[in-house]
């Protein structure tokens, strides 16, 4: 055999014998990680098991009130904004107001006037209504959201007041000397 041949040979074995020794050491670094891995989710679990589950306490005002069985009324106002409120008849305290796709839960306020005032202190909304119109409030903002709201019963023309003269025509006039 000639010696370049030989010398051929040898880098061949000895470039295979150092891809296979970094392949084994290769190998040996990613056992362990497997084994980490798949312990760290067994952990997880165990102490996801350890801890009860508490149920969620509702909030009134956070939580989108169920509108079934409830009347609607929808309400037009200035700028194209719309709202629509849901009244339970067997419950005068709260109303469900929709406003920009979200409903609301509001708790009536007692008021000096006569107005009907909801709130909710959570979002800041305050709903006023009167026999004429409603309007909308953002009390965090402090600014009106919607104002000149009329649902259908108060976008009918109210019928005028007809008062009566109760001058006497000029010519039954008694005059005094």
């Amino acid at each position: 055999m000639s010696i370049s041949k030989l010398f051929m040979a040898c880098s061949l074995a000895l470039a295979s014998l150092t891809l296979a020794a970094g392949a084994h050491a290769e190998g040996d670094v990613k056992k362990p990680l497997k084994k980490e891995a798949a312990k760290k989710p067994a952990t997880k679990a165990k102490k996801a098991a350890a801890k009860p589950v508490e149920p969620k306490v509702p909030n009134e005002e956070e939580d989108e009130p169920v509108i079934t069985d409830t009347a609607a009324t929808d309400f037009d106002c200035e700028l194209g904004n719309k709202i629509t409120i849901y009244q339970n008849a067997g419950d005068d305290g709260h109303i469900a107001l929709r406003w920009k796709k979200r409903l609301h839960r509001l708790t009536r306020v007692g008021t000096t006037t006569g107005a009907l005032r909801f709130e909710n202190k959570l979002y800041g909304l305050i709903w006023i209504g009167i026999p004429a119109k409603g309007m909308l409030l953002d009390s965090k903002l402090n600014r009106q959201l919607a104002n000149e709201c009329r649902n259908a019963e108060q976008m009918q023309p109210q019928p005028q007041a007809v008062t009566t003269a109760t001058s006497e025509p000029a010519s039954t006039k008694t005059t005094i000397q």
